[in-house]
């Protein structure tokens, strides 16, 4: 099996475990293994023999031939990203008076090269962004085509916000039959082994079924709500509930089957008179259609909107890239790694940016010559 395929191995392998409530104690128990067997196992860094796969395949209950169909039909080509960056931004005024806000500078970065990142992390080249009418020409001047970053860019304009369902109606011709992912743009999300995740929701939606991702929050009555029931599969969807069923806010990124603009079209205004995101959602719950990744400890979630939520983020990030001596969610150079952008494209960028860290970073990359 190739590399791409182990890390398919390993999400099925986890998320089969999940369900059942099983701990990788139990399994490495019952199979006669260490524990960091399974770890390495769900990571993808460890091979499976067929004797395991026979074993594992028993305490999880699947036909070893799902698990190879559900491997093979997973065409990352055949899916979409969509990142919603709409919006008039009231909460931020005055700043947003003027500008996008997801034009403001997270740290060292636009806020837009963060929801971004999440897309290409999950293998999504073909991109659009909505924008508001007047603020198109500035992401235009921002991100061009794309090709500087190794991805393809078009843009449609939303014209007044509608609702975050409404994404799939302007990007109806764009999505075409393929499924697809939306991500809000002003949200980030920070994490290791959010490309697993990523990775997961893609499986899902090329074999028909939609996901979300929840993240535990104080104040679940400020968001979109997730009940769950034992084994973690999604029993309610509820957009900012008085009573909350659960402490799982549904976050700004989505993946949704091919289809889904029709979907979209069914939904009928809510009371706010816009097509909630809450309300698609619901029905792919109501066809056995809708899963749930939960994003744990080790992630973070920023809904940067307010001027707390960006000075949180922009400390964190400040926080990682001293420690590190790195910078986070750095297209350019995810872009290098999988091998999207050239070597000389990825100096172009270096050299421009060369008097920041961003730049020198990029140097850095250079100058190590690995991917």
């Amino acid at each position: 099996m190739t590399n791409n395929h182990n890390a398919n191995v390993g999400n099925y392998l986890r998320n089969k475990r999940e369900t059942l409530g099983l701990t990788q104690e139990d399994v490495a128990s019952k199979m006669g293994i260490g524990r960091d067997a399974i770890v390495r196992l769900e990571k993808g860094t460890r091979k499976i023999t067929f004797e395991e796969l026979e074993k594992i395949s028993e305490i999880y209950n699947f036909d070893i031939m799902d698990l190879i169909n559900g491997i093979n039909n997973i065409n990352e080509e055949n899916i979409k990203g969509i990142v919603l960056a709409g919006g008039s931004g009231t909460r931020l005024y005055p700043i947003t008076e003027a500008t996008s806000k997801q034009l403001i500078a997270i740290y060292d970065k636009p806020m837009i090269y963060y929801p971004i990142y999440v897309l290409m992390q999950a293998n999504i080249r073909d991109i659009l962004i909505i924008t508001t009418p007047q603020d198109q020409s500035n992401f235009k001047r921002l991100l061009g085509d794309g090709s500087k970053y190794g991805i393809n860019l078009t843009y449609a304009v939303q014209e007044e916000p509608k609702g975050l369902a409404q994404a799939f109606t302007i990007g109806r011709d764009f999505i075409g039959d393929n499924a697809c992912a939306m991500i809000l743009g002003d949200n980030l999300f920070l994490g290791n082994g959010l490309d697993l995740e990523l990775k997961e929701a893609t499986r899902n939606a090329i074999n028909g079924a939609a996901t979300i991702f929840g993240y535990k929050v104080k104040d679940p009555e400020r968001f979109g709500i997730m009940e769950l029931d034992s084994n973690n599969n999604v029993k309610s969807v509820e957009e900012k509930p008085e009573m909350p069923k659960s402490d799982y806010a549904i976050t700004g990124l989505y993946f949704y089957p091919k289809n889904v603009s029709d979907k979209a079209d069914t939904i009928k205004p809510s009371k706010r008179g816009e097509l909630e995101i809450t309300s698609l959602n619901d029905l792919y719950l109501q066809e056995g259609k809708l899963k749930a990744r939960l994003l744990g400890d080790g992630y973070s979630w920023f809904d940067t909107g307010t001027f707390d939520s960006m000075l949180e983020a922009s400390n964190m990030i400040k926080t990682l890239e001293a420690n590190k001596d790195s910078v986070v969610c750095c297209l350019e150079a995810l872009a290098y790694e999988k091998g999207w952008l050239s070597e000389e494209k990825l100096e172009e960028r270096a050299e421009l940016l060369k008097k920041n860290s961003y730049g020198k970073h990029l140097q850095k990359i250079l100058k190590k010559g690995y991917r």
